[in-house]
């Protein structure tokens, strides 16, 4: 039999360890690794157009699957088209495992055509980057890769693999990759440490995010949250870390600016931050974001983020689930009963809260319910009567993201996921990877008209392999959420409202979704009218197949005053 060359010995490691999906997009300098998957149809290539659609879809069926997921890109070029969708993997602690080809080593010193660092260029958008350069250790790097992106904290890692090393005579045995069990807890003592602050406090704050997810630790969480009646806010809370239906769930800091994160957190006497780093906003604040005397308890297997910016009291290395479970046993055995029913008292008056928001909010979206152009909540309202209740949601509707989890809640735990990192174009091939990872399942993808078109192609990559995911475009004609920073920006500056810049909107010439989706394969209504709703759901749910609704919403903004020009102006 003859030698094995690399470019065999690779895929067969990567079904060694259960890595059957690949997606990618093709270029010369891989031509022989993609020739090689000929001769193994158990290896899936989902092809896509473009670099970003390759690592967005691949990123949605990471976070369904919780496993490394693996992605090729051609060259130099073709990473620097993913570096933003990078960003949100890392971002976000995706576990994709990113292979990159170039001409070969031999060739180094010739600065040709397509030359460059390409680990350099991945390094600041990865958890670990590097270049095999020799056959011989072709599979333990292959494997270096698998482990580091699959161990927490996940994240995505980059490895650049020479032509001549893939051409080359490989001599290592493949054997499945060592993952390290990483179920920690911290020392007892220090349990029982948080244990008496959490109990003890007046009015305490948990901060968490999706490490909590990761862990399975929700039902922990939670039952810490009740425990201490503690207000739960996310901060890098993109999936299902709590039930949006339980009361003391607030939702998400501010994404944007820190000064709103603070006006909630600086009240506190006590802070538990579990699986996230603080603070994920644009323009954080650079100080005052805790009282003075407030005590920060922060757990979470990722190191780094751990005393980052902010002093902390207590810096507990831990699984989230494993130390919160510890944590809850220990708080319940320190607790006096006068806490306890203190804890009860706050979560009865949240409970009252919550029961309020909802009732209003129902009664807003029932004011608007028949009006035209549509609110989305109308739409959302009638989604929820049809669809299963044990969907997959991937939700970059940004703007449109309150009315959808407002009817949607997201309730169980690895079915609901949203956009985050700031890369825009994640919900096309965000669901495109979870239906992927649950074929027999419901998915929705929901996503804005300006954030579709960073990765509408991936429509065709839908198509071309029969990936029956559903697709709602809520179109309002311009990018909404600028408006509302900007609206932000102006009452920061004590700034008079005035028409909004001419960069935010897409309205001349207009978008037909519908018909880009149908040229693309992709089934596709456009719904504009409250009576077109219902029936466009029901076409969407029986059709065997990916499809798309353009959803047309209102450019309406809340408070916003339309500057009229004096007539001599």
């Amino acid at each position: 039999m003859a030698a094995k060359t690399g470019r065999f010995a690779l895929i067969e490691q990567l079904l060694a360890d259960g890595l059957n999906v690949m997606f990618g997009n093709p270029g010369t300098v891989e031509q022989g690794f993609l020739d090689s998957l000929m001769d193994y149809p158990e290896l899936k290539y989902i092809l896509t157009l473009q670099e970003s659609v390759a690592v967005g879809a691949a990123d949605g069926m990471a976070r369904a699957t919780q496993k490394p997921v693996v992605v090729q890109l051609h060259s130099g070029v073709g990473l620097g088209n993913a570096i933003g969708m990078l960003y949100q993997a890392k971002r976000g602690h995706a576990p994709l495992v990113i292979l990159n080809s170039d001409a070969g080593t031999m060739y180094d010193a010739m600065d040709a055509q397509m030359a460059c660092d390409a680990v350099a260029i991945a390094a600041p958008v990865t958890k670990w980057s590097a270049r095999v350069t020799h056959p011989s250790s072709l599979l333990r790097m292959v494997r270096r890769a698998i482990k580091i992106a699959g161990t927490a904290p996940m994240g995505p890692v980059f490895l650049s693999l020479p032509m001549d090393v893939l051409d080359a005579v490989c001599e290592e045995a493949v054997v499945p990759t060592s993952m390290p069990d990483t179920r920690v807890a911290p020392q007892p003592a220090l349990i029982e440490q948080a244990a008496q602050i959490l109990a003890a406090a007046q009015n305490p704050i948990i901060i968490m995010g999706d490490g909590i997810s990761f862990s399975g630790a929700d039902q922990e969480l939670t039952q810490v949250a009740e425990l201490i009646g503690a207000e739960v806010w996310g901060a890098n809370n993109s999936e299902m870390n709590m039930k949006a239906t339980h009361p003391q769930y607030k939702g998400s800091l501010g994404h944007m600016f820190g000064e709103h994160s603070k006006g909630i957190i600086s009240h506190a006497d006590a802070v538990l931050i579990c699986g996230t780093y603080v603070f994920p906003e644009v323009f954080p604040a650079l100080e005052g974001m805790f009282a003075h005397t407030a005590k920060i308890i922060h757990i979470d297997l990722n190191l780094y983020e751990i005393s980052k910016n902010f002093p902390v009291a207590l810096g507990l290395l831990g699984d989230p689930k494993t130390s919160l479970a510890a944590l809850a046993v220990a708080i319940e055995k320190n607790a006096s009963s006068g806490q306890m029913q203190a804890a009860k008292s706050r979560a009865g008056t949240m409970a009252q809260a919550y029961e309020k928001q909802l009732a209003d909010s129902l009664v807003a979206d029932k004011a608007v319910r028949d009006q035209t152009p549509l609110h989305a909540s109308r739409f959302m309202e009638e989604l929820a009567t049809q669809l299963p209740k044990d969907a997959y949601i991937f939700d970059e509707a940004l703007t449109t993201s309150p009315e959808l989890t407002r009817y949607l809640p997201p309730v169980l735990p690895g079915h609901f996921f949203q956009t985050r990192g700031g890369s825009l174009g994640v919900g096309i091939p965000g669901a495109i990877g979870i239906k992927l990872a649950h074929p027999d399942q419901e998915v929705w993808g929901f996503t804005g008209d300006g954030g579709s078109m960073y990765t509408i192609q991936a429509l065709w990559t839908a198509a071309h392999h029969n990936i029956a995911a559903k697709f709602v475009i809520c179109n309002n004609r311009s990018y909404k959420l600028l408006k509302l920073n900007i609206q932000q920006y102006w009452r920061e500056r004590d700034l008079p409202e005035r028409e909004f810049p001419s960069s935010f909107d897409l309205s001349q010439p207009e978008m037909d979704f519908a018909a880009m989706a149908k040229s693309m394969g992709v089934a596709g209504v456009r719904v504009s009218k409250p009576e077109e709703i219902g029936p466009a759901i029901k076409q969407a749910l029986a059709h065997n197949g990916p499809f798309l609704i353009d959803l047309v919403i209102s450019d309406d903004v809340p408070g916003h005053v339309v500057h009229v020009p004096d007539a001599g102006q």
